[in-house]
């Protein structure tokens, strides 16, 4: 009994506390020096402009692999990227056991059949409702509705108390895919006492409840049946509600359904395979495209957030082979703009425009809702749960901000405001930051896991700005210079303002500054190498502005 007294509960998040996207968060229970870990989610998030190369942002991960010995297991809420999206490049750095949905576990496998040389993860399927036990952490299952099949929000106990943990979730009163969000279990767990909420703030600064997703079929099958010609619906390739809702509204209004993207087609295998496509009629392939008129056809397809190889920038270029659309058809953006895609979008929507296609999206109909939850949905699940400390997750800060005061207003006692790296003990006595732990981001970078210095970021990201100029300087016996050295500019510009060539302006400082050192020093090739370094690189600047990577071979 003396171990649980000096026991403590602990959070700490490593991603999605002050950022959208990326969540990890770890809970710890024990004594300080002692701790079993559970890890609840593994999410990325994307790269944009300034990580040239870069394939995905994962979570440093360097505290809990020092804690290995002590770490228990993971589980994952849901199937979306920035909960789960990591895990097949984590797992070899964590190898402990898994715990998923079975619609989380069939993504998972389809993605890892997918990825040559993908680990093969243990994992142990769950559903909602059900509690399983991780180390010293009784784990509840509590369904809720969200944007993607099988989300749970999770009862952690403890012998210091029980945390719920809600994960992505929203209070939907007709959901496409059930269940409901479970409200009684909720309920329950609030007249049992709950410890602490930690709860989704993404939509904290939005009033009102979300519309249903029943609602946003109606809203797209009005579209369709108005549309005089073809009508193409791009949505995030996991919402299997909302294909569904699609899929639908075309057998209502008579029309027929053509998916177009690889992620598409994935997710429906697995949701086909766990009976949420039943009752559809078949879809139709990109063979029969032809033979089918223009107001017989919906088109499903991804790109939703103007990625480039997606299916619907594909369409936007007219690059598709069978698959093409005419003026007078109608694309539906039946999603959200993440931030920091909007110029991408944009860009695609301008070439639809340009092709005579008509754009309809959120603002127009009602076309997409988001699976989170807004104001008066947060309050419900403060009167539900009644907890004794709030703690805001998933969200910037102005969201985790608005949450708090939420909460405080919801009369909740304590709201503990944390960030990525902060260890909050929840039990014994009040909530408070007791510790900074590392934290930060990783990168997927071609066949490579590392910081930024590890996969060369820094000097890739320079070398988008300025290029590369190769120097390679030949001295002789006496140590003078054979021949005019050689040089490479890559991504340097060509003349300066008044037309001189920019190699022949390099070349010269090159050649000056080998001239300016005594023949006697010469000897000291990293002497002369740094001189002619640090001379055409000065060059550059004065005649261009800019200093490129600069990089010399001195032989003799």
């Amino acid at each position: 009994m003396a171990k649980s007294r000096e026991a403590e509960l602990v959070f700490v998040p490593l991603g999605g506390v002050g950022e959208i996207g990326m969540n990890f968060a770890l809970y710890g229970y024990g004594p300080v020096d002692n701790r079993e870990w559970v890890i609840i989610d593994v999410g990325v998030t994307f790269p944009d402009p300034t990580l040239p190369g870069v394939d995905l942002v994962l979570p440093d991960t360097r505290f809990i692999e020092n804690e290995l010995h002590n770490l228990r297991g993971i589980v994952i809420t849901h199937a979306h990227e920035d909960h789960y999206g990591a895990l097949l490049d984590l797992w070899p750095r964590l190898k402990a056991p898994v715990w998923m949905t079975p619609f989380s576990a069939g993504l998972l496998e389809a993605k890892r059949q997918a990825e040559a040389g993908a680990a093969k993860v243990p994992v142990n399927v769950y559903r909602a409702g059900e509690t399983f036990t991780v180390g010293p952490f009784s784990i509840e299952a509590v369904a809720v509705t969200h944007s993607i099949p099988e989300p749970v929000s999770l009862a952690i106990t403890t012998p210091l108390g029980t945390v719920v943990h809600t994960g992505d979730w929203k209070i939907d009163p007709a959901p496409e895919i059930g269940p409901m969000t479970d409200e009684a279990r909720f309920r329950a767990l609030g007249e049992r006492g709950v410890l602490a909420l930690v709860c989704d703030s993404t939509n904290a600064m939005r009033d009102g409840d979300s519309p249903s997703e029943q609602a946003v079929g109606e809203g797209l099958r009005g579209v369709i049946e108005k549309a005089p010609g073809r009508v193409a619906v791009t949505t995030f390739s996991s919402n299997v509600g909302r294909i569904r809702s699609i899929a639908e509204a075309a057998r209502d209004t008579g029309r027929q359904v053509l998916v177009l993207g690889r992620s598409l087609k994935r997710v429906i295998d697995v949701a086909t395979e766990l009976g949420y496509m039943d009752g559809l009629p078949e879809f139709v392939s990109e063979e029969d495209y032809g033979y089918i008129p223009r107001e017989n056809l919906v088109i499903i397809c991804t790109g939703s957030q103007g990625e480039a190889r997606a299916a619907l920038a594909k369409l936007a270029r007219d690059e598709m082979k069978s698959v093409g659309l005419s003026p007078g058809d109608i694309v539906v953006f039946s999603s959200r703009t993440i931030p920091g895609n909007e110029k991408a979008i944009l860009e695609i929507k301008n070439q639809l425009i340009d092709q005579g296609i008509k754009i309809i999206e959120d603002g127009d109909a009602l076309v997409h809702v988001s699976g989170h939850p807004r104001r008066s949905e947060l309050r419900r699940m403060y009167e539900w749960v009644r907890p004794r400390i709030a703690v805001p997750v998933h969200g910037e800060a102005a969201h985790l901000v608005a949450h708090g005061s939420l909460a405080a207003e919801a009369g909740v006692p304590e709201v503990a405001q944390i960030r990525n790296g902060d260890m909050l003990r929840l039990a014994p006595g009040a909530a408070e930051i007791v510790d900074q732990v590392p934290f930060g981001r990783i990168y997927r970078d071609g066949k490579l896991i590392g910081d930024e210095e590890a996969v060369g970021i820094r000097e890739r990201r320079k070398l988008s700005f300025a290029g590369h100029v190769a120097v390679n300087v030949v001295l002789d016996d006496r140590y003078e210079i054979a021949g005019d050295p050689d040089i490479v500019a890559i991504g340097v510009a060509q003349v300066d303002a008044r037309g001189d060539d920019m190699e022949e302006l390099m070349l010269d400082a090159a050649i000056g500054a080998v001239d300016s050192i005594p023949r006697a020093r010469r000897k000291d090739l990293d002497l002369v190498q740094e001189a002619v370094r640090r001379a055409v690189r000065s060059a550059a600047n004065e005649a261009w502005g800019k200093k490129p990577l600069v990089t010399v071979f001195v032989t003799r």
